[in-house]
């Protein structure tokens, strides 16, 4: 069973760091993309200063609505590096989907990119937020959110009431390495860092709050369930805005310097080749972006075979997709991961050494640390063991 880790997300990424400095942490091969851990680190950094300069505090709240950006994960570990409460955005939110969130998550910053999928964000942000329009960067009034201030856009241009991404390193260079050490030595493991909108059991999401402790450990549990260590190299396609991307996926690499290679935006070919270039030994997915993969027409001219583990979760994983994974993808140590965001996310998870049997037709076993009771449907009574 591993040891909890009582440590901060900023802290971990320079533990990490520190360990394999020139292990590679972040690589994009279609944007010609490749950070060592130190690299990483220090983009993190700067990153962190930028924001600081920018007025964002510790316990404010950072809404980022962007897809598997680079920018996405630089943001991630600046926001937990200077203790602001990272929000994460569905890319596939439309205008009334974004207003409630800013207004129910308090949010005091803003970052976006400039589209998904034909829409543009900041055609939606302007007709939410006209103020803009007469705004300082930083200094925005708004009528309907209060609480927000600052916008910061990923793109070609220059907008109106809007950093632009380029002012974090413009602006960093104000900021010095002392000041950026004693706000991280102001936080405390049990701080909230991550606030994840659910939809739940109700009709309006819920905004889940997290902590540095919740989610670290959360991650090692899963890297070591999927046998995770610094030698692997995780594709990642599934979504950052959701705990499977931001937990399952970087901050599990991140526990034990693994090198992340994320795909900006699913698709079944781009997972392929991306496998086959990167020589990934790790791969996630939910059920249906396997099974495109599988029935892609070209799939068997691609080489998986340095594929070894992986996580299916996020809804149920058919035993025969399972099966189909291990034997044509070769991903003979894949697991199956079942939770809830409130959760951390993952509750129980198989293991690579799990029978053929248990891995493909379970759940898996409850997380270490993490207590379980299974109860009668509509009941609170706790059934006997073997039921």
């Amino acid at each position: 069973m591993a040891e909890l880790i009582h440590s901060t997300i900023g802290r971990l990424l320079e533990q990490t760091a520190d360990a394999y400095p020139d292990r590679e942490a972040v690589v994009y091969p279609d944007l010609n993309i490749r950070y060592t851990y130190a690299q990483f680190d220090n983009l993190c950094r700067q990153t962190a200063k930028g924001l600081m300069r920018m007025g964002i505090g510790k316990g404010d709240h950072v809404a980022i609505w962007a897809s598997n950006i680079p920018e996405w994960l630089a943001v991630q570990f600046a926001t937990a590096k200077i203790g602001a409460v990272l929000v994460t955005v569905n890319t596939n939110y439309q205008a009334h989907e974004l207003d409630y969130l800013l207004k129910q998550s308090d949010a005091a910053a803003l970052i976006i990119m400039d589209s998904y999928r034909g829409t543009s964000y900041p055609d939606i942000v302007n007709s939410l937020i006209p103020e803009l329009q007469e705004a300082k960067p930083g200094q925005l009034k708004s009528e309907r959110y209060p609480f927000l201030k600052t916008l910061i856009y990923i793109g070609n241009k220059r907008l109106p009431g809007m950093y632009h991404w380029d002012d974090t390193e413009i602006l960093a260079k104000t900021v010095t390495d002392a000041e950026l050490e004693e706000r991280m030595n102001s936080l405390d493991k049990d701080d909230v860092i991550n606030m994840q909108y659910t939809s739940g059991t109700t009709g309006f999401p819920k905004g889940v709050m997290l902590t540095h402790f919740n989610v670290i450990n959360n991650a090692a549990n899963i890297a070591e369930c999927m046998v995770l260590t610094s030698q692997d190299r995780m594709c990642i396609p599934v979504p950052f805005f959701h705990c499977f991307g931001c937990v399952l996926g970087v901050l599990a690499c991140v526990s034990v310097g693994a090198a992340m290679i994320p795909v900006q935006e699913f698709d079944p070919v781009t997972v392929l080749k991306t496998v086959e270039k990167e020589k990934c030994t790790a791969l996630h997915g939910v059920p249906t972006m396997f099974i495109a993969e599988l029935h892609h027409p070209d799939f068997d001219a691609y080489d998986l075979s340095t594929l070894r583990t992986g996580i299916m979760a996020g809804s149920p994983c058919p035993s025969e997709v399972m099966k189909a994974v291990i034997e044509r993808m070769g991903m003979k140590d894949i697991t199956i991961a079942y939770g809830q965001t409130e959760a951390s996310p993952v509750i129980t998870q198989t293991r690579a050494n799990d029978s053929f049997i248990r891995r493909v037709e379970t759940t898996g076993r409850a997380l270490p640390h993490t207590e379980v009771k299974i109860v009668e449907p509509g009941t609170c009574q706790e059934v006997q063991r073997g039921m």
